[in-house]
C-alpha cells in the first residue's frame, strides 16, 4: 500500500470507487488546474514567503496581512509548508523516506519547545467555512506529537482567508491513542479495499457535477 495522507483518505472515504479508478486505476484524471486551485496555490506560496522570509505580499492578497502578522508574531519556530512523515509503527520518518507510511504538510507550524506547545495553521482560500473539517488539523497535531518528543499540545486552526473564518481546534498528547483510533480504522478499510479488489460507489449530490468518473452509473453522464 503506497503512503496515504489526509487527502487521500478523505477520498476514499467520500467514495472508494472514484478513489480506485482515480488513484488506483487510473482510468480517469482530475483537472490538474482550475481557477480556484490556481488562486489556493498563489495565496500558500506567498503566506509561505511572507511569514518565512517577510517577503511583501502581492497586493491581491494584502487583504490578509493583518492575519499573517498575528501568526508572525506568535513565539516559536516557524516552519511554513513543513513536509512530515510516519512509518506504519508511527516512528517519525521524512516525508519522502523509503518506510513513509503517512505523509502531511503543514501550512505554518510554530514550534516552542521551551512551551511545550505547537500550533498548525492550514490556509484555506474557498468562499466559504460553512463545512469546515478539522480532522486534517488532527492528523498533523499526532504527526507533530511524533516529529517533537517535547510538544505536548497542539493547537490548530483552519484560516478561511477569503470567508475572514477561524476554525480553532485543540489537542493533547494524552489523547493521542484516543485520537488515532478512527484513523486506524478508516485505514483499515482502505487496505481491506485494496485486498479483495471491492470499492463500492458511494452516491452523493457530488456525483454529477464534480465527478470525472463517467462510467459510474451514479454519475449521470449518460442517463
Amino acid at each position: 500500500m503506497n503512503a496515504w495522507s489526509y487527502s487521500s483518505l478523505k477520498k476514499f472515504k467520500t467514495c472508494p470507487k472514484q478513489y480506485a479508478e482515480v488513484k488506483v486505476y487510473r482510468n480517469f484524471t482530475e483537472p490538474p488546474f482550475t481557477e480556484a486551485t490556481l488562486y489556493g496555490t498563489d495565496f500558500h506560496e506567498a503566506a509561505e514567503h511572507y511569514v518565512r522570509d517577510g517577503t511583501p505580499l502581492p497586493e491581491a492578497f494584502n487583504y490578509v496581512k493583518s492575519h499573517l502578522d498575528a501568526l508572525r508574531n506568535i513565539p516559536g519556530t516557524k516552519l511554513c509548508e513543513h513536509r512530515m512523515g510516519l512509518t506504519q509503527d508511527l516512528q517519525p520518518c521524512a516525508f519522502d523516506a523509503k518506510e513513509v507510511w503517512c505523509r502531511g504538510v503543514v501550512d505554518l507550524l510554530i514550534v516552542n519547545e521551551e512551551k511545550g506547545s505547537a500550533r498548525v495553521v492550514d490556509y484555506k482560500t474557498g468562499k466559504s467555512a460553512k463545512y469546515a473539517d478539522t480532522a486534517q488539523l488532527e492528523l498533523m497535531a499526532l504527526m507533530v506529537f511524533k516529529h517533537f518528543p517535547s510538544v505536548r499540545k497542539v493547537k490548530g486552526g483552519l484560516l478561511f482567508v477569503v470567508a475572514n473564518h477561524f476554525k480553532p481546534a485543540e489537542y493533547e498528547r494524552e489523547q493521542e491513542k484516543i485520537y488515532w483510533r478512527q484513523w486506524m480504522q478508516d485505514v483499515q478499510r482502505l487496505e481491506t479495499a485494496i485486498q479483495t479488489g471491492v470499492w463500492n460507489p458511494n452516491p452523493s449530490g457530488l456525483c454529477k457535477r464534480h465527478c470525472v468518473v463517467t462510467t459510474c452509473p451514479h454519475n449521470g453522464v449518460n442517463t
